[in-house]
């Protein structure tokens, strides 16, 4: 049978308060019990103290003992006349318990009370007249708790009895508290539970209420934040395949269209219809080149050979590449690259990385125009930046130019071609050389693609 976590709560607390009652009642006992008996000792000390001082008065009123010798019972009536304070119920006279008192002079001679043989441990009273001592009252020591009263007894059988209601009472109030406990503490749990059962069903607009700012508290601030995430991917899952299904559509329309126009006759089979088909067909080669990169970056099965390059070579390799493409295009791109600046990375994909950036660069750049690339130190790091000239992007945009698919609008938009794919790729790329790649403003008026180092450490060649 499943236990509820309400069930499991409630017993932990019910064990700690019903340990913590039995604990106190122990003490509280043991307590009693250790100044109830010194009570009783320091009491019987008083009695005897008093019993010591009343024969002090009986000898100096009659010139010495011989009182108890002619009065026999002078010495029992002293006994009681010290123990005066004790009456039975309704003043009823309690049965004493026997007298271990015995009376002795200065030369412990016996004089009165049971005839016993003193020990080393026995109490000795001093009775003095005029500042000598005339005898000695002998007692042995009492045994702990050795009640002789019956209001003593009585006394200590209501303390007991007061003590095992308390802690029965303080056992049933932990009762209660404890079950109180158990559902009021685990509200925010359930209501957790129940909102995760309706996000894993689907719901992703689920959201918990924050109430106290405990570790519950930041739990259903997490949840929160998990499920905004999970709304956030669902949209820009369905974004995305909106998005794929279009950009695969435009290239496979224009095709259909240019077929139907050569088999009914409307243009004729050229050299020049041919470069069209077989530019649209690179076209949506490119677009399933890219898509295919994108999923192996996602699933971490992009293939990298790391091993010891010089990124301002590679730099100044991927520049030559495109530098006729540029001049043709009316872009001057200009190089800063400092030498040296050798890396552990993949040779392959850092010129692919570069090639998507200048691609970018190349198309959304208005002619006349310049593309400025620069490798360079950055404090104890390392630089790669591409900047372009006009149009810019907004600044609100800029994060965005590497989410898949995405397109800055009006200025850098899809009449120059691409699916918005390269810089994305960029990014996982990027990130497998431990580094982070960003958008700026440029100060030639467009676009700074930078991707930086935190730490520049120079590898063998």
């Amino acid at each position: 049978m499943r236990t509820s976590i309400t069930f499991k709560l409630f017993l932990a607390l019910l064990a700690t308060s019903i340990v913590v009652a039995l604990a106190m009642g122990g003490a509280v006992r043991y307590s009693f019990d250790s100044g109830f008996d010194d009570y009783i000792q320091e009491r019987e000390h008083q009695r005897l103290d008093d019993l010591a001082q009343a024969l002090a008065i009986d000898y100096a009123e009659s010139g010495g003992w011989q009182f108890l010798q002619v009065d026999h019972n002078r010495w029992w009536r002293s006994l009681r006349l010290s123990r005066r304070e004790v009456s039975g119920p309704q003043g009823a006279v309690p049965r004493l318990p026997p007298f271990r008192v015995m009376l002795v002079d200065v030369d412990q001679h016996w004089l009165a009370g049971p005839r016993l043989r003193p020990g080393p441990d026995w109490r000795r009273y001093p009775v003095r007249v005029a500042n000598q001592t005339v005898g000695w009252l002998l007692s042995p020591p009492l045994a702990p708790m050795v009640i002789n009263d019956e209001i003593d007894r009585e006394f200590q059988a209501r303390q007991l009895r007061a003590t095992w209601v308390i802690v029965g009472l303080s056992v049933l109030l932990a009762v209660l508290v404890s079950l109180w406990l158990a559902r009021v503490l685990l509200v925010p749990v359930r209501r957790i539970a129940l909102a995760t059962h309706r996000l894993a069903s689907g719901d992703y607009a689920t959201r918990v209420q924050i109430g106290a700012r405990d570790e519950l508290g930041r739990l259903a601030l997490d949840f929160n934040r998990l499920a905004h995430s999970l709304a956030r991917n669902e949209r820009l899952r369905r974004e995305w395949m909106a998005d794929v299904s279009h950009e695969l559509r435009t290239p496979l329309a224009v095709l259909r269209g240019e077929i139907e126009a050569l088999e009914d006759g409307l243009r004729p089979l050229d050299a020049g219809a041919l470069a069209s088909l077989a530019h649209e067909v690179r076209q949506l080669s490119n677009l399933i080149d890219d898509l295919y990169e994108l999923s192996l970056a996602d699933a971490g099965a992009l293939n990298y050979h790391m091993q010891a390059v010089d990124l301002s070579r590679i730099v100044a390799q991927a520049v030559d590449t495109v530098r006729e493409r540029f001049v043709r295009r009316g872009l001057a791109i200009t190089t800063q690259l400092e030498p040296g600046l050798v890396i552990q990375g993949d040779e392959r994909r850092l010129s692919q990385l570069l090639s998507n950036v200048l691609e970018n660069s190349l198309r959304y750049t208005d002619a006349p125009g310049q593309v400025r690339v620069r490798v360079c130190r950055s404090g104890p790091g390392l630089m790669l930046e591409v900047a372009d000239s006009a149009p810019g992007v907004a600044p609100d945009q800029l994060p965005r130019l590497f989410d898949r698919l995405y397109r800055a609008e009006a200025s850098r938009s899809r009449e120059f071609g691409g699916a918005g794919l390269g810089l994305a790729i960029c990014r996982h790329i990027a990130q497998a050389h431990g580094a982070q790649i960003r958008a700026l403003g440029s100060d030639l008026g467009g676009v700074s693609i930078r991707v930086e180092w935190p730490v520049f450490a120079p590898a063998e060649e």
